[in-house]
């Protein structure tokens, strides 16, 4: 069934991963009068059997964050509950003599008001930032106990983010001065400390044995894992020790690792700088293990009026992230099998010379009854597009680590030079004379004439705008928010630019490293930017730095 295994580490991974678990939900038909969903519900979800006796149908997912974060999400949901009828009016268990134990429980997580209506059965509606305050408030399925790995307190603390204030007017609501695009993490936000809890809970627990295995054991044949992790604090460092780890049981299995960061822009210069070292150890350990490498931050620069977003909302940044993911993996979970591909197939399409594994992601949309841009994917997809490289209206590639373009500015050009792509257009009317599907030797062709290795997908399966989703995008012609669907085009590309990006970080971050791994990271960034040179392969003289 080439099943997908997700692994989540942290707020930020579980911000977007609840959206694209809301998005894969809503693709289930109920009613033999419905079409036939044209996404594979088993690539992701795993059947299983409630305990009384229900048929359940749940993400294949390991949830990690710390306990405190996960809000109303409970590990034992309504599914798996047994009933206490038989044990409520029974005492509390104790030694024969000894005085009655008195049980301290913290008090219940109060559901948000979206969450409240889903429990009671009735519509929701659209919640405000306001309302949400754990990635729980707007969550619209239930996980396996299994998937829900809450890391206990006692070892780190979690300060939750003030929610936005909502301002007097009817306009979006305002940060309060104290606010954060993420949660706080206080002693959590040192690369070498998710290391070491990775660690300590590893050696107690061997944590892959007793919460991956099980997930991959009941695959029939498992086409990859997906990671989704922060990069800029400790989750990084989690991340990366587990990835290890992963590699090494499971040493031929594809595994996608997209890097989230946060926004930098209100951070003090010491927060910002202890951010990009732990991207500079993150990413040098990400590059070592997985197939490809996806950074991924919401630009500060968006489309106006396209995009309308609060960056101080969790709820809204990753909401824009998980479109772009969700859109550019798609091919991986459709039905129709001239439509679909596995994510090895994809990773060696952009992976053309064997280790350029760092990707970025772009993104464009359009609403689906607009004229102007009817015709936008025949453009994208155009001989001209394709032999430059795919450019899009917005760009995910986190801009706070260096100057995009500053290699290219050196060398005299605009843009620098894309190596392969990989496109995925969803909602525009198929066209199969824009279809690009390239065999080995017209990829031999394009690499020997300096051309981008490309290719390109369709289904006209729109991204839905579900009401757990906020209203960030907007029509061609006005401002008002689309609600219902969108058509996205998305695009993974590797290209020339990573070099000079991974030289300016290393340049950036090594006086902040400890002496002891300064020699080791430096040169683990210089091997990874010696990969992305002008020339096609790390032998080639052509675009070398002084």
């Amino acid at each position: 069934m080439h099943e997908i295994i997700t692994l989540q580490f942290g707020q930020q991974a579980n911000y977007l991963a609840t959206h694209f678990w809301n998005t894969q939900e809503s693709y289930f038909t109920y009613s033999a009068d419905q079409p036939e969903s044209p996404v594979d519900h088993d690539i992701h979800f795993r059947p299983g059997i409630a305990p009384d006796g229900t048929e359940t149908f749940m993400p294949r997912t390991v949830i990690y964050d710390l306990k405190g974060a996960f809000g109303t999400l409970r590990k034992v949901n309504a599914l798996y509950e047994v009933s206490d009828d038989a044990t409520a009016d029974a005492s509390p268990l104790t030694w024969q003599g000894a005085p009655p134990t008195r049980i301290q429980a913290a008090p219940p997580v109060p559901l948000s008001p979206y969450q409240a209506a889903l429990e009671a059965n009735l519509p929701p509606r659209r919640p405000h930032p306001s309302e949400i305050r754990f990635f729980s408030d707007y969550a619209r399925v239930f996980y396996h106990p299994r998937s829900v790995v809450p890391l206990l307190e006692r070892d780190v603390t979690v300060t939750p983010t003030p929610a936005p204030v909502p301002g007097p007017g009817p306009g979006p609501a305002q940060s309060s001065s104290s606010a954060s695009p993420f949660p706080s993490y206080s002693f959590f936000e040192r690369h070498a400390t998710g290391e070491e809890l990775f660690a300590d809970l590893d050696r107690e627990h061997d944590l892959l044995d007793r919460d991956l295995r099980p997930f991959v054991e009941e695959a029939d044949c498992m086409q990859g894992i997906q990671v989704l992790a922060g990069f800029d604090d400790a989750w990084g460092g989690f991340a990366g020790r587990y990835v290890e780890r992963v590699r090494d049981e499971y040493g031929k299995v594809g595994v996608w690792v997209w890097g989230l960061h946060g926004g930098m822009r209100a951070l003090p210069r010491e927060k910002r700088l202890l951010r990009l070292a732990n991207k500079a150890r993150t990413i040098t350990e990400m590059y070592k293990q997985a197939s490809i490498v996806v950074p991924l931050a919401v630009p500060e620069r968006l489309p106006s009026p396209g995009v309308s977003l609060d960056p101080a909302s969790q709820w809204h940044t990753s909401a824009l992230l998980a479109a772009a993911v969700e859109s550019a993996t798609l091919p991986s979970r459709l039905r129709d099998p001239s439509k679909r591909d596995t994510l090895g197939g994809m990773a060696d399409v952009l992976n053309v010379m064997g280790k350029q594994t760092v990707a970025g992601l772009q993104m464009s949309f359009s609403r689906p009854d607009s004229e102007g841009r009817g015709d936008l994917r025949r453009t994208v997809l155009s001989e001209d597009a394709l032999s430059e490289g795919v450019r899009l209206d917005i760009g995910f590639t986190p801009s706070d680590q260096l100057d995009s373009y500053g290699l290219r500015r050196s060398n005299g050009f605009d843009r620098p030079r894309v190596f392969s792509q990989v496109v995925a257009s969803r909602g525009y009317k198929e066209d199969g004379n824009v279809d690009v599907e390239m065999d080995e030797a017209g990829r031999r062709i394009r690499r020997s004439s300096y051309e981008p290795v490309t290719k390109s997908y369709n289904s006209d399966l729109r991204f839905p705008l579900l009401d757990s989703f906020p209203e960030i995008f907007r029509g061609d012609d006005d401002d008002k928010p689309l609600t219902e669907s969108v058509n996205i085009i998305s695009s993974l590309s590797t290209d020339s630019s990573v070099s000079g990006k991974l030289k300016h970080l290393r340049s950036t971050v090594m006086r902040s490293i400890a002496l002891e791994d300064r020699e080791t990271l430096g040169n683990d960034l210089m091997e990874m930017a010696d990969e992305y040179h002008e020339g096609w392969s790390s032998g080639s003289d052509e675009g070398e730095d002084d």
